[in-house]
């Protein structure tokens, strides 16, 4: 049987969703530094796609805020004023906050076990002072606790604003300067094992903002 072959459009669409997909990975997990300027012509080169693709990706992100674009068209990742910050942070503590509450009844042990493997990781990324490797697992640390909150579209939104925040945060990793985990890491794990919705409500909501707010200050 002779298979279809696939549209011209089929090819762009997939190249374009190949570069959002690697250019959205590198901007949350702070591989692109705050205003950091990025040219069709650059990420063409890279990913080996047409200016096409690279346009609608860039596009794509512009609409997140994850790059922004000035009137004469150039493109870089956004240095955040402080007042974006606070924003920001409050959106944290509101949502992932909820999250983690909503996550709670379901937070089983095999959870909990997952949770601290991780927390482990963070230690070791920390150890080696690989930021990039902090981001990823500090990242991987919340979304698995959050993904049992069974709440998609709660998610997608915090994870919008984690896009956000990528190359900032990259920037306070090496203000905090970090020797162990996160310590309200350690709380939220102590509460889910607890049950103790308040406690963990209290940890997310310190651990999500008060790095970014010593940012701000």
């Amino acid at each position: 049987m002779i298979q279809p072959q696939p549209r011209t459009s089929d090819i762009v669409l997939s190249a374009h969703e190949r570069v959002y997909r690697g250019l959205r990975q590198r901007i949350m997990l702070g591989q692109i530094a705050p205003g950091e300027s990025l040219t069709l012509r650059g990420i063409g080169r890279e990913f080996g796609v047409s200016m096409t693709p690279a346009r609608e990706a860039i596009n794509r992100l512009v609409a997140e805020g994850a790059l922004s674009m000035s009137s004469s068209g150039r493109v870089s990742t956004p240095e955040l004023s402080n007042e974006r910050i606070e924003e920001l942070a409050a959106l944290r503590a509101l949502i992932e906050v909820e999250l983690a509450s909503r996550a709670l009844p379901r937070a089983h042990m095999a959870l909990i076990d997952r949770l601290q493997t991780i927390n482990g990781t963070i230690s070791e990324m920390i150890q080696a002072r690989d930021a990039v490797g902090y981001i990823r697992t500090n990242l991987e640390f919340h979304r698995t606790l959050y993904l049992r909150a069974q709440a998609p579209a709660m998610l997608a939104m915090t994870e919008t604003v984690w896009l956000q925040l990528g190359p900032t945060m990259r920037k306070l990793y090496g203000r905090l300067r970090r020797t162990e985990a996160p310590q309200y890491h350690r709380l939220m794990i102590a509460a889910l094992k607890a049950g103790d919705e308040p406690g963990l409500r209290l940890a997310v909501r310190s651990d999500v903002t008060q790095g970014l707010r010593m940012l701000a200050t």
